[in-house]
């Protein structure tokens, strides 16, 4: 592992490391912010899985995070969303390709080889953080934002007893019922859509619902609402009695405006959580 940077943050350290991923098959980048405490000892850990585009500084830089984790004492992990460099695949589109796994473990050609974030984001990097840096494994949340709200859904969904809490702003809800999903899916893993079904919280919550508290925020003026479809989730809930919270937020959009604004109230959710 590689350390790229540290600089002192709200009394902790935000750092930016690479490594060589054998899932990925190639170098990966994340961040991790560290508070003050965990000079003394391991410390809970909030995941957070950023949208299409986004690198690991995305949220790192834009989301205000570190403020509100630094008082509850919480570490912060943010992994990039797909693999990158030569000889890894990409598609001219910003919704396909580098910058766009999905979380997925791709199965298709030319994707297979390197796109297996979900493999990356589940095992490889958790085992890496928690050898080497001052963390609690039996502390765990995670979060995200568009993409990475989908990731973060269906990836608590599907490890129950991981993570203590789980939350989301502006989560693609129902991918295989989108044009964000839809189109990565038969990409990353075929034509048959009876694969696609476990990367798709809506579909998800019906079968197995989460074991924890859940806490949604959507903007009301989000210009991407229709590929989101966060009114599939919230029947899903409904319809299995999941407990958990969905807010619609008028009048903010797709942007970390509206991911920054309400930061403050995901980490003290979690924080909450992860105390108990």
């Amino acid at each position: 592992m590689k350390t790229i940077s540290e600089n002192r943050c709200f009394g902790g350290v935000q750092g930016v490391y690479s490594h060589a991923s054998a899932a990925t098959g190639g170098e990966m980048t994340f961040g991790l912010f560290l508070p003050e405490g965990a000079e003394d000892g391991p410390v809970p850990v909030l995941w957070y899985l950023s949208g299409l585009t986004c690198t690991h500084e995305n949220a790192m830089t834009k989301a205000g995070a570190q403020a509100w984790a630094a008082e509850a004492g919480i570490a912060l992990v943010f992994p990039d969303t797909s693999p990158r460099g030569e000889g890894v695949a990409n598609d001219p589109a910003y919704d396909l390709g580098q910058g766009a796994g999905f979380y997925v473990n791709a199965t298709e050609a030319p994707w297979a080889p390197h796109f297996r974030m979900w493999d990356y984001v589940t095992e490889e990097l958790p085992r890496l953080l928690f050898g080497a840096f001052p963390l609690a494994e039996a502390a765990q949340a995670i979060t995200g934002h568009s993409m990475g709200g989908h990731g973060a859904l269906t990836i608590a969904m599907s490890f129950p007893g991981r993570f203590r809490s789980v939350s989301a702003f502006a989560p693609i809800c129902n991918p295989t019922a989108s044009n964000w999903g839809r189109k990565q899916f038969a990409a990353y893993l075929g034509e048959d859509d009876s694969a696609w079904a476990a990367h798709d919280s809506s579909l998800l919550m019906r079968k197995y619902g989460f074991d924890g508290p859940m806490l949604i925020d959507q903007g009301t003026a989000d210009q991407f609402i229709d590929l989101l479809k966060p009114e599939a989730l919230a029947s899903a809930m409904a319809e299995r009695r999941q407990g958990g919270t969905l807010r619609m937020q008028k009048g903010y959009d797709h942007s970390y405006f509206f991911v920054s604004t309400f930061m403050p109230d995901h980490v003290a959710f979690h924080a909450e959580a992860l105390r108990g």
